[in-house]
């Protein structure tokens, strides 16, 4: 069977899913990476973080090139800035070509035939669309992102303006509903669904370094966003929730994973003060909406991958 080729287009260095995302790509046998560029990455410091993930992983020869700094909208980097990896937060040794090498990269990618795993901000993939018209006509963009139905009961409903992938950079966001070929769309009240949760520590960290520095940073990250107070407020989330996986189920979508099932709906993008929403309608284009998912499966699925994602200490 002929590899899935993803390209992966990034924010990691501030969430864990980020981070589990990637491992779930560089341990599934059937992914060739073709590349990596990541998105809102001040001086190339989330580069660094996907530089030392690789390291860790023994995958060192796939290509990150650091892409855009700041949101098209506002012209400012937003939120707080990425932790940085082994390097303490200093970025890349190399300086970030943020204007052209990550839009060659991107290119070089779609030319490949890969499909587009979008897993933060849609910066980097709109300046691809204005840079080089027609780009991504012929192109599979899977984003995580979006808000369509209603969470399930017991869930968190923080609403659209939540949505961080569309909402920092909402301009970008709409040049990629309106450019991409073929857009899938894993939106955030399933993701609420998939969960990495305390019992999921012990298997990771037996998986390696790179399972060990997940692990501890899932841990970390509960604590730091309070996951066991936000687990007693809405009693569909498990007690002992570390860190939603939004990406790790992008991330199977991109794969065509069979546990996830996906609606074709027609959207357009309505952007409503700084809130943009994606709204049905039948003017609009059709895209395919993640609407339900074997929870079960991604569970087992994205914990082989780990384990399988790097060397295993001798």
């Amino acid at each position: 069977m002929a590899p899935v080729r993803i390209h992966l287009d990034t924010d990691l260095g501030s969430n864990v899913d980020d981070a589990v995302a990637l491992a779930l790509l560089l341990g599934a046998a059937e992914v060739e990476l073709t590349g990596i560029t990541t998105c809102i990455d001040p001086g190339g410091r989330r580069a660094a973080c996907v530089d030392e993930l690789l390291g860790l992983a023994g995958r060192g020869e796939v290509e990150v090139v650091a892409g855009a700094e700041v949101s098209l909208t506002t012209g400012r980097t937003p939120g707080p800035p990425p932790r940085g990896g082994g390097r303490g937060g200093q970025g890349l040794v190399r300086p970030p070509d943020q204007a052209g090498s990550a839009l060659r990269l991107l290119a070089g990618s779609v030319a490949a035939g890969a499909t587009v795993l979008a897993i933060g901000p849609c910066t980097n993939l709109a300046l691809l669309a204005v840079d080089r018209p027609g780009v991504l006509a012929g192109t599979h963009v899977v984003l995580m992102g979006g808000w369509f139905d209603l969470p399930a009961d017991g869930l968190p409903e923080s609403g659209p303006a939540r949505d961080w992938n569309l909402q920092c950079d909402p301009v970008a966001a709409e040049v990629l509903l309106r450019h991409a070929g073929r857009l899938t769309m894993v939106p955030l009240p399933l993701t609420f669904r998939a969960h990495l949760v305390e019992r999921h520590l012990e298997r990771m960290a037996r998986a390696g370094p790179l399972g060990r520095l997940l692990a501890a940073q899932a841990r970390a990250q509960a604590g730091e966003r309070s996951m066991a107070a936000l687990a007693r407020e809405h009693p569909a989330l498990p007690p002992d929730l570390l860190a939603f996986l939004h990406d790790p189920l992008a991330g199977a979508v991109a794969l065509g994973w069979p546990l996830v099932t996906i609606e074709e709906r027609t959207v357009v993008p309505v952007l409503e003060g700084d809130v943009l929403r994606v709204s049905e309608d039948p003017k609009g284009r059709a895209v395919g909406v993640a609407v339900d998912l074997d929870a079960e499966a991604l569970e087992q699925g994205w914990l082989a991958a780990v384990e399988a994602a790097g060397p295993r200490p001798r």
